[in-house]
């Protein structure tokens, strides 16, 4: 017969097992590195998923330090659209879709939206840094190295589970649109007019 006491140990590392597995899918278990050689990405399923706004659910109020060292919350953009961007510097295919991004969200930013990164998995901020001058980026991104702040989009729901990947947010906060893929520059504009344009 099993004691209490090593009933609950087994239970408290099976959580934390559970937990680590979660990370580790998010990082798809490959090498974290930030190394600038490191091309290794969590590909994604190439999907783009738009949401009634009728159905839509709310994202986590995510927040934390920038890769600039200041302080941001997705709650202080509430009544913009926010395109929430994740990306590495490490990320082939991020590299491939910065220019489109940038694009964007310059033509864009005098209609209400705001461009925020999620920068994982660099695990020295000077390569995040490094990209962003290199790519011309001027919104802000947060630093999650370790992924803690995509691990706080609930189990079964439009999480940013690939990286690259990208979410639409609508004025209330709401997932509007995921997509598990790089975004070319249409197709970034054909996913988030439609939300711009609701009132």
């Amino acid at each position: 017969m099993i004691s209490a006491r090593r009933l609950h140990r087994r239970t408290l590392a099976a959580a934390a097992a559970a937990v680590a597995g979660a990370l580790a899918l998010t990082a798809c278990g490959e090498d974290a590195t930030s190394s600038g050689g490191n091309t290794q990405f969590v590909s994604g399923t190439g999907q783009l998923t738009v949401v009634k706004a009728s159905e839509r659910l709310a994202a986590p109020d995510i927040s934390g330090e920038t890769t600039d060292g200041e302080e941001l919350a997705l709650a202080d953009y509430r009544g913009k659209v926010v395109v929430l961007n994740v990306w590495g510097s490490w990320c082939a295919p991020c590299r491939a879709e910065a220019p489109n991004l940038r694009k964007v969200s310059e033509d864009t930013a005098d209609r209400g939206v705001q461009f925020v990164g999620i920068n994982t998995r660099d695990l020295d901020v000077a390569n995040a840094q490094a990209f962003d001058r290199s790519f011309k980026i001027e919104y802000p991104s947060l630093y999650d190295p370790s992924g803690k702040l995509i691990l706080k989009f609930p189990e079964n729901s439009l999480s940013p589970q690939a990286i690259p990947s990208t979410l639409i947010l609508d004025r209330e906060g709401k997932i509007a649109v995921r997509a598990l893929k790089p975004l070319s520059e249409k197709e970034l504009r054909k996913a988030l007019e439609p939300v711009i344009e609701e009132k």
